[in-house]
């Protein structure tokens, strides 16, 4: 596997608690790897140490593209390509569209001042292919609070892909959304795959991650607790690890790490 980022051996502790102990994560070159894990298991604080919010404790080494990165910070991140679309606070509800695909990046003219014109109109082109509004009720004009849930998430995993985004990390993304909302988040993810991009998919349910991703990885209480390559394990396999370890934190029969 061609390695695009990996974090070796990191631990993170604030005061007298452990987050994460000794943890080895990576993520592969064009790979989406589901991340699962119960409240408090340590997924924040591991997107957070991958996002430079959180520095790792001594000892440990992140490395993106083979490159160890010391003192990452979240600047140095998001110029490396490493995006989140966070479930609760992706998007500016009360803007439009094309204002909530440039925020922060917004195209200027030769006169250095705002295209708007330009802005609306790249709004248009991805509405038109990779968000897929076809309705003419919709335009970049449009205030996102009147979109679905599958459609904000389609709408912050664009964004990402547009301003070539190389990781994308989603943080429960179906959290909240209908069946047919989360179909049509699944098919996002699809499409960060079909792009040739990768992702790490944060969620609590298995039955969401498991048809959209290459990989599965389980954090438990600040641990690695299990990596499976979900082309050697069935959906009722895998379920039972996550049985075992729920009860357990029982590190056995982990399975392969990639």
């Amino acid at each position: 596997m061609d390695h695009l980022l990996q974090l070796k051996n990191v631990s993170k502790t604030f005061g007298e608690v452990t987050a994460l102990h000794h943890v080895n994560f990576e993520v592969g070159s064009n790979e989406i790897v589901g991340l699962l894990g119960d409240n408090g298991a340590g997924k924040s604080t591991l997107v957070k140490i991958i996002t430079g919010y959180h520095p790792p404790d001594s000892g440990g080494e992140i490395y993106w593209k083979s490159k160890k990165m010391d003192n990452l910070s979240v600047p140095m991140a998001r110029d490396m390509g490493i995006e989140v679309v966070y479930q609760e606070r992706a998007l500016a509800d009360q803007q439009s569209l094309w204002r909530n695909i440039f925020m922060g990046r917004e195209l200027s003219n030769r006169w250095g001042l705002l295209d708007i014109g330009g802005m609306t109109r790249e709004t248009q082109k991805l509405m038109n292919t990779a968000m897929g509004f076809t309705s003419s009720a919709v335009s970049p004009e449009s205030s996102v609070g009147t979109f679905s849930g599958g459609e904000r998430q389609g709408v912050a995993i664009t964004r990402a892909l547009y301003f070539e985004a190389e990781l994308i990390i989603l943080d429960e993304p179906t959290m909240g959304l209908s069946l047919t909302e989360t179909k049509k988040c699944l098919e996002f993810v699809d499409g960060i795959k079909a792009a040739g991009k990768s992702c790490i998919f944060i969620d609590h349910n298995i039955f969401h991650v498991y048809p959209v991703v290459d990989r599965i990885v389980v954090l438990d209480r600040g641990t690695i607790a299990g990596m499976y390559m979900k082309n050697e394990l069935s959906m009722d396999e895998l379920l039972e690890r996550l049985y075992r370890v729920a009860r357990t934190g029982n590190l056995e029969d982990n399975g392969k790490a990639a």
